[in-house]
């Protein structure tokens, strides 16, 4: 039997373990052809290894508890590929369940660990990993493709009398090789910089999207092998194409193979349930205070930054870990900490506490917080205060804008303030504008069909909408299928209407993303100060009589452009525009070109600076705004203002 170390376990028990997945779990040692197996369950009995050759009973597979602590651990003659679960005898009798940090697992309905041998996968990606350290994420563009992998896109199958539907699911998926030969090209083509799979960890309900996971250390088997998504993750990076997933450590599913009173009793969750239950999800929230539980979790998020190249984590629900009482709504129903306040201690720690392994370990990865609570300084470092993230998603900024996109023409001059108040807080964290999954599911309807009018009019406001989002300050995120303009919200049993790009409409919407995210990449004025306020000017915030603003974005070296919207449908001949420089102007983009299925109000000639003061600014211009579009300028010749 190998021998676990005493630094091994003392780190572990400690909470101070950031690799504890190198002991625990099943190891297959090739020039032995054993495999070492070690599991922590306090409260049992008893534990053993339960497969194939035991009947599931764990008879001759026996572990022996190596610690006071409940480490248990054995070396047998079990080979790659074994199906295996551990058998504990508990005080309710004999359990078995699924290894908490096997690397892979077998395809739902089944529920079982599969023993892997070391991979020997050959990275080609090592120019990527070369140049990471010269980028300045905070300077640099990031536009984030999300994806869910099991419906971008699927097989034509016939569903025939024979097949299951998780049989037929499954015969419809693209593999994760497949994904890199159709994904990664159109992601590149797309103009997108990263891409963001929603969770990968392995799940049992595939309408959980992986968000209620039962294998946190193995990529879903859904698609392939761990070494397949590993190739996933190489075409990325060779593509240029940066990689962030789903991470989930909020909580976990109930089910009964899973980490749910692992030994018999609660283990991984909290013993107190008003603690432990998320009625909403119907999950379980980890015991962020116990030592083993969190190097469990800081663990995990270092094993798939490290084994597999992640470039970040978006991590899934902060807010229901900070906020006690994030689903208590009654006064009975109500928890407090020793200061009677909501606040969750214990997981604020445990988040201080993972972004500062991270950071030390993988300084430039980028850690995302899906947060949708008011706390202050979610992105300012551990040692200032703060809770150590480097990005926010803004999802105030996400409900005030579709808040107003929604309103018909008429109504829009009276709720400006949805425009202008996310100016407000903007440089108190660093902000990514997503507009994710979550906003086309459970009848929020489709981004386009959450846009008023006729068609023209629906399309329209979708580019004007994209076109706002990508020149404010703030990375960028927008959900598989947007790019096309759907009509139907996100089918997550179906493919993306892909047939939809036959149609005029929607092969100009895609046109025009893709143009508009090329157009953000090569434009440092949309990227390099996105957290200074010297990156960006209000030139006109208040015309909501027109329902128009209009601002200029600065780069480092001061070169700027200006940008200018009208969300009415009228067109605005002769607009005086401020400008903040003498000379002549250029339009540089349009949305409401016909090429992107626009009517054409495009201005070709220049612009030429008049000495009329508008707004502030010592100089106009005057120009043709298109109707519920987007226009952009630049200074032709321009020289640094600074």
């Amino acid at each position: 039997m190998q021998e676990i170390s005493d630094l091994d376990r003392y780190l572990y028990h400690q909470g101070t373990h950031y690799e504890s997945y190198q002991f625990l779990g099943a190891h297959y040692n090739p020039e032995s052809q054993q495999t070492t197996f070690t599991v922590w369950a306090p409260h049992a009995h008893s534990a053993a290894v339960a497969m194939d050759c035991n009947n599931w009973t764990g008879t001759g597979y026996e572990l022996t508890k190596v610690s006071d602590e409940g480490l248990w651990t054995g070396t047998y003659d079990v080979l790659p590929q074994t199906t295996y679960k551990y058998a504990m005898e508990t005080d309710e009798g004999m359990i078995l369940k699924a290894d908490p940090y096997a690397r892979f697992a077998e395809v739902r309905p089944r529920t079982a660990s599969i023993v892997t041998a070391p991979s020997d996968y050959e990275w080609n990606d090592a120019e990527w990993l070369k140049n990471k350290p010269s980028v300045n994420n905070y300077e640099s563009p990031i536009n984030i493709y999300e994806v869910h992998l099991g419906t971008w896109k699927k097989h034509k199958v016939e569903r025939t009398d024979d097949m299951t539907i998780d049989s037929y699911t499954d015969a419809t998926y693209l593999s994760y090789r497949e994904m890199a030969a159709e994904l990664v090209p159109y992601v590149k083509e797309m103009g997108y910089t990263h891409v963001e799979f929603l969770p990968l960890t392995e799940h049992p309900f595939d309408l959980s999207w992986g968000n209620q996971v039962t294998g946190y250390y193995a990529p879903t088997s859904r698609f392939g092998s761990p070494d397949d998504f590993k190739y996933l993750v190489d075409c990325c990076h060779q593509a240029g194409i940066g990689v962030i997933m789903d991470w989930v450590p909020a909580h976990f599913c109930k089910d009964e193979h899973g980490l749910r009173q692992f030994d018999g009793r609660p283990l991984y969750e909290y013993d107190d349930p008003k603690r432990a239950d998320k009625r909403g999800w119907g999950t379980l929230t980890f015991d962020f205070g116990r030592n083993e539980v969190q190097s469990f979790l800081i663990s995990n998020a270092n094993f798939w930054l490290k084994e597999y190249h992640l470039d970040g984590l978006r991590v899934d629900a902060v807010h229901s870990m900070t906020d006690l009482n994030f689903e208590n709504h009654t006064p009975e129903e109500k928890i407090y900490n020793d200061e009677g306040t909501s606040d969750h201690k214990e997981a604020i720690a445990f988040i201080k506490k993972l972004n500062t392994v991270i950071f030390e370990a993988h300084p430039y990865t980028l850690m995302m917080a899906e947060d949708s609570s008011d706390m202050p300084m979610v992105t300012a470092p551990v040692n200032q205060g703060g809770l150590g993230f480097n990005f926010k998603w803004d999802l105030g900024f996400m409900h005030d804008t579709l808040d107003y996109f929604e309103l018909e023409q008429g109504a829009r001059p009276h709720n400006h303030q949805y425009l202008t108040f996310p100016m407000m807080y903007r440089y108190n964290e660093n902000f990514v504008l997503p507009f994710s999954h979550d906003e086309v599911v459970h009848g929020k309807l489709s981004m386009l069909d959450k846009m008023p009018g006729d068609q023209w009019q629906k399309f329209a406001n979708l580019r004007a909408l994209y076109g706002y989002t990508m020149t404010y300050p703030g990375k960028k995120l927008l959900f598989m299928g947007s790019e096309l303009g759907l009509y139907s919200e996100w089918k997550d049993k179906e493919e993306i209407d892909w047939f939809l790009l036959k149609y005029p409409y929607h092969h100009g919407m895609q046109k025009y993303v893709k143009a508009l995210n090329h157009f953000y990449s090569l434009h440092s004025e949309l990227f390099d100060l996105d957290y200074s306020p010297e990156g960006f000017d209000w030139i006109d915030v208040d015309n909501n009589e027109q329902s128009v603003i209009s601002y200029v974005r600065t780069n480092k070296a001061g070169e700027q452009l200006i940008i200018a919207l009208n969300f009415s449908g009228q067109v605005y001949y002769d607009y005086p525009l401020g400008v903040p420089l003498k000379g002549d102007y250029q339009e540089i983009f349009n949305s409401d070109a016909e090429d992107f299925g626009g009517s054409g109000q495009v201005v070709d000639d220049r612009l030429q600076a008049r000495p009329d003061e508008i707004n502030g600014y010592p100089f106009s211009v005057r120009t043709k705004l298109p109707p519920l579009g987007m226009a952009v300028y630049k200074k032709i010749n321009q020289k640094k203002t600074k």
